[in-house]
């Protein structure tokens, strides 16, 4: 569980964050940012930093900020309410992005290392890596994950409607929503 503090914390570092790569966020966006650690209390290691522009039954954007070596987990958008589950585009605006995807060839000696790798929890081999004005479409229900280069990262996602409540990750002691403490 992360404390206010920590959550107060996080949302000042992504604002500035945001600012240094020239995109501005209005108060009550800064507000709603919301600081994922997954449940596991590692936010410096295992985390992302969301501002959600819009999510509605048809499309959804969001800009993610990524501290230094900061690593989204690994996860899978699957099927719902007749759909075929969510399919989002990554855009970087700044920084260096290791996105990882299942399907293709594994990518031998990968830059990306995140944490708990030695539990098995990243099984996506495929390493795209990615600068800013780079971006690539992830199709609904792959498994992905992705993490940000040593000057950490900001990512615009564009993608059809987001509920990620119902992201399946790989790592079982993941909890998506956050839990904010005093």
């Amino acid at each position: 569980m992360l404390t206010a503090q920590q959550v107060h914390a996080a949302r000042e570092r992504a604002a500035a964050v945001l600012a240094g790569a020239g995109i501005a966020i209005t108060p009550p966006e800064l507000a709603h940012v919301e600081v994922a650690d997954f449940g596991l209390g590692d936010l410096e290691n295992i985390g992302l930093e969301l501002v959600v522009y819009v999510n509605t039954d048809r499309v959804c954007a969001k800009e993610l900020v990524l501290f230094a070596g900061q690593t989204c987990p690994e996860h899978r958008h699957p099927p719902f309410d007749g759909t075929a589950g969510k399919e989002e585009t990554f855009r970087v605006r700044q920084g260096v992005v290791y996105l990882h995807v299942e399907g293709g060839e594994p990518t031998p000696g990968p830059l990306a290392r995140p944490a708990r790798f030695e539990r098995g929890v990243y099984t996506a081999a495929r390493e795209i890596v990615l600068h800013p004005g780079d971006q690539f479409t992830v199709p609904p229900n792959t498994r992905h994950w992705f993490q940000a280069g040593p000057d950490g990262a900001v990512v615009s996602e564009f993608s059809t409607q987001s509920r990620d409540d119902l992201d399946i990750f790989t790592d079982p002691e993941i909890v998506r929503t956050p839990v904010y403490g005093d």
